[in-house]
């Protein structure tokens, strides 16, 4: 099992660790709920150095990401951030990643730049099928292990990373990003992204730097609060606003179409991708099955796996993710279900073994930030 360079720092708080995507993570270190709504009221850290990053770097950089892309790589500026989804030949997903269009000024003339992130435990898959996939003037450079990432959420994010940085937060854009100095850490990735729906910011640094920034972040936040925060407050921050887990509401026999990411797969853009053909034609014939959120109407807590079933007890779909959420003081989840059913207000039973519990489909987010 791999470690993030600040595994000793998580243990020294007392984390509770647990193997996650192939890495000793932290998964709670006071509790889920309180962590939660550090980060919903206040701000919390988080170390996601676990995730990947890869640099596609050549001349035919853009025509490869546009292969092997969903979205529109195209339209992306140097500063600009996107999200999209590896997809396979069958319709499947890979992977669901991040799209960074670098500045020109970190590659040669004539040649454009971009990092892949992808998740932790897909990256060795994730780049295999990019070195099959990559018949370009372009090359690809895994900076995973050399690389960290530190997610600063919550209203308090931008006061606090604004205490120690001369880049100014304002100028970057949801979805864009600068590079820059923390006080004397220079070469900090400064995105303006995250997995909370709180919003924040997501900070990528040389592994050799990053139990600094950790220490600085932790020391500007003291004033409002902050708080380190694991895995399992992250999970469910990310339930609340319906947001896709790779494993979960994505796989390699998930089409994003059915997970709700057609915002996300452009078949109208003129370039191929994998699987195109495939999602134009089911697009043409209409999407089957739906991800929607749903809340219990008692305390049970739906899990991955659950069988949903209609008012009569017939199975329209199955329980992809589930939790207590925090902020709502009630059980929801995230499942697929039979088209007809989608629609917010819709009466659906989860059963948990041999008994029936009631639930109501919800619009997305479920939790109204």
């Amino acid at each position: 099992m791999k470690e993030t360079t600040l595994g000793s720092i998580h243990i020294g708080l007392g984390a509770k660790m647990v193997e996650f995507g192939g890495f000793n993570m932290p998964l709670v270190y006071t509790s889920i709920t309180e962590e939660h709504e550090c980060v919903r009221k206040k701000v919390g850290l988080f170390d996601v150095s676990h995730m990947g990053e890869f640099i596609v770097k050549g001349k035919e950089a853009q025509a490869f990401v546009q292969k092997i892309s969903s979205n529109d790589a195209s339209i992306l500026k140097p500063g600009d951030a996107q999200y999209s989804c590896l997809p396979n030949s069958e319709g499947g997903v890979v992977d669901d990643f991040l799209v960074y269009r670098l500045h020109d000024d970190q590659c040669n003339e004539g040649e454009q730049a971009f990092m892949l992130v992808v998740n932790a435990s897909n990256i060795e898959k994730d780049w295999n099928w990019l070195m099959k996939a990559n018949t370009f003037d372009t090359r690809l450079i895994d900076i995973s292990n050399q690389s960290s990432l530190l997610a600063l959420q919550g209203p308090k994010a931008k006061e606090t990373l604004q205490k120690i940085t001369d880049v100014n937060l304002d100028n970057i854009a949801y979805y864009h990003f600068e590079k820059g100095s923390i006080e004397e850490l220079d070469d900090v990735i400064i995105s303006n992204t995250g997995y909370t729906g709180s919003g924040g910011f997501e900070l990528y640094i040389k592994n050799e730097n990053v139990a600094a920034l950790w220490a600085k972040l932790i020391e500007a936040g003291s004033e409002f609060g902050i708080m380190p925060t694991g895995l399992g407050a992250r999970d469910t921050l990310r339930m609340e606003m319906g947001f896709c887990l790779y494993g979960h509401e994505l796989n390699d026999s998930i089409s994003p179409l059915n997970a709700g990411l057609s915002w996300i797969v452009k078949t109208n853009k003129t370039d191929d991708f994998f699987s195109k053909e495939f999602f134009i034609n089911q697009k043409e014939e209409g999407i089957k099955q739906r991800l929607v959120g749903f809340e219990m109407e008692d305390r049970r807590v739906p899990r991955q796996g659950y069988l949903i079933l209609n008012e009569e007890g017939e199975e329209i779909g199955v329980v992809t993710s589930g939790t207590m959420s925090p902020s709502l003081d009630k059980p929801i989840g995230l499942g697929f279900v039979k088209s007809s059913f989608r629609k917010s207000g819709t009466s659906i039973q989860i059963q948990i073994r041999n008994k029936r519990f009631k639930g109501l489909v919800k619009k997305l987010p479920l939790y109204k930030v």
